[in-house]
C-alpha cells in the first residue's frame, strides 16, 4: 500500500499531480530502504550478543567481562541409562550365521554346592563379533615357454580362464574402489591401509588403474539406473556447482523410490532440461 508523505493535505494538494507521483516514488524507496537497513541493525546486534554460552563460538572469542553462567551442580546420578530409558540392545546374528555354539552350564549350586543337571529353556545369550585375520590369498601361475624341437619358435603357456589379467582380483579391486570412490581415501591412504590390514604392497598408480578399471566395469549398469530413472513415476532433480579451473562445473542428481543417479555434465553450461543430465 502506498501512503501518501507525511506534509498537509493543503500544502500536498499545492504540487502538481506529476511532481506528487515523483515524490511518491522517492518517499516510497526511502521507506524501504529504511526498513532494509533497521533489519540489517537488528541482525548485526543479535551476532553481537552471540558469545560461547549462546553459541558454538569458542571461548576465547568472547569480549572482556563476559559473565558465564555458574556450572550446573552435579546430580549424583550413576552414569548411564535413567530409570525409564529405553534400553538400545543389538541384535543378535541368527544362528545359521553363527561360525559356532556352545552352552554353559554350571556344575554345582553356587550356595550349597549340590550337582546340577538339565537345560535352561531360556538361557542368557552371550555372542562375541570378531573379524578373521586378513591375509591375502594368492594364486601364482608360472607361465612355461617352450621351444620347439621341429622350427625353433618358443610358445608361452597362456593362464586358465577367468584368472585376471593383471595382479589384483575383482574383489581386492571392488574393495580399493570402494575406499575411494565412497569413503574418499586419498591413494595415500590407500596404499597405507591394504599395508596394514592386509599385508599387500601396492603403487598409488595401481590405485588409480584399478578406479578406472573399476569405473569401466561400473558403465554399463550405471546407464541401466539412468535410463530406467526416465520411466519413474516420481523424479527429485537437484544440482549443485563448483568452481574448478576457472570455470563452473555441476553435478546433477536425479532421485527416484528406488535409485539415485548421479552425473556431472560433459559440458559447462547449465542443461536445458535437466533429464538430460541423468
Amino acid at each position: 500500500m502506498i501512503l501518501p508523505p507525511p506534509i498537509p493535505e493543503t500544502l500536498w494538494n499545492t504540487v502538481p499531480p506529476d511532481a506528487q507521483a515523483a515524490l511518491l516514488a522517492v518517499v516510497n524507496s526511502d521507506r524501504q530502504r529504511i526498513a532494509e537497513l533497521e533489519q540489517r541493525v537488528r541482525d548485526l546486534e543479535a551476532r553481537l550478543k552471540l558469545n560461547s554460552t549462546n553459541s558454538s563460538q569458542p571461548p576465547s572469542s568472547d569480549p572482556i567481562g563476559l559473565k558465564r553462567k555458574p556450572p550446573i551442580p552435579t546430580s549424583h546420578r550413576k552414569r548411564g541409562g535413567q530409570p525409564g530409558h529405553r534400553k538400545a540392545v543389538r541384535a543378535l546374528v541368527p544362528p545359521e550365521k553363527l561360525r559356532s555354539s556352545h552352552d554353559c552350564k554350571p556344575r554345582a549350586c553356587r550356595g550349597c554346592g549340590h550337582p546340577l543337571h538339565g537345560a535352561d529353556p531360556n538361557p542368557l545369550v552371550h555372542q562375541v563379533a570378531e573379524l578373521p585375520k586378513i591375509e591375502p590369498i594368492v594364486d601364482q601361475y608360472r607361465l612355461h615357454r617352450l621351444r620347439c624341437p621341429r622350427c625353433g619358435t618358443t610358445t608361452c603357456g597362456s593362464l586358465p580362464e577367468g584368472v585376471p589379467a593383471g595382479n589384483f582380483g575383482p574383489y581386492l579391486q571392488a574393495v580399493l574402489a570402494t575406499l575411494a570412490g565412497a569413503y574418499r581415501l586419498s591413494k595415500r591412504q590407500i596404499q597405507q591401509l591394504t599395508g596394514d590390514l592386509f599385508g599387500l604392497s601396492i603403487a598409488t598408480g595401481m590405485i588409480s588403474k584399478l578406479e578406472r578399471q573399476s569405473a569401466q566395469a561400473l558403465e554399463a549398469p550405471y546407464n541401466e539406473l539412468a535410463a530406467a530413472a526416465h520411466h519413474a513415476e516420481v523424479i527429485h532433480v537437484d544440482a549443485t556447482s563448483w568452481r574448478q579451473e576457472r570455470r563452473k562445473a555441476w553435478l546433477w542428481a536425479t532421485v527416484t523410490a528406488m535409485t539415485t543417479v548421479f552425473r556431472r555434465p560433459a559440458a559447462i553450461t547449465l542443461p536445458a532440461n535437466p533429464l538430460l543430465a541423468v
